[in-house]
């Protein structure tokens, strides 16, 4: 399957624009990543993507093309890992771990940019509105849920101290 120019400048296009609004999400968020560094990160992603389909059109043997394909994408997404842990943050003199949201927002623009590169657009779309879907409504579930359950364990833990005590 070859790619031609205006299709290659579309997906790196849609790539940018891509992890552009991820990026927005988290700027808008207050956090370290924000539309440059995650348009960059989907970017590239695209790019290699779309030089491994160009390569498998100038190879043209599947096998082979199958497994450079699969340790170029093994490779990025392995880097971008890093990139990922750099951002995490542990408080001192606690446990807390700040930040793995947006760890793992970089490694998934990666992966929206790879597959910008090489996969149907359609997946690139279906697979960026749950990206925002999940970083704009998880946050409220998640506090709702942690209040929910916080208060009916300490209804739990106070029912049973007011029982041991009589």
């Amino acid at each position: 399957m070859g790619l031609d120019t205006l299709e290659i400048i579309l997906r790196l296009l849609i790539a940018t624009v891509v992890g552009a609004i991820v990026g927005l999400n988290r700027d808008l968020h207050g956090k370290q990543t924000g539309v440059r560094t995650l348009g960059l990160v989907c970017l590239s992603g695209a790019l290699v993507g779309v030089a491994c389909i160009r390569g498998a059109a100038v190879v043209g043997h599947p096998d082979a093309v199958s497994r450079v394909e699969q340790g170029v994408i093994q490779g990025v997404l392995t880097g971008i890992g890093f990139l990922g842990a750099g951002v995490i943050v542990r408080d001192s003199g606690s446990n807390h771990v700040r930040n793995l949201t947006t760890a793992a927002t970089v490694w998934t623009t990666a992966v929206l940019g790879i597959v910008c590169g090489i996969g149907p657009l359609l997946i690139v779309g279906a697979g960026m509105v749950l990206v925002l879907m999940l970083l704009s409504a998880g946050g409220p579930i998640e506090r709702f849920m942690d209040r929910r359950f916080h208060r009916a364990r300490e209804g739990r833990e106070n029912s049973s101290d007011e029982t041991s005590l009589h």
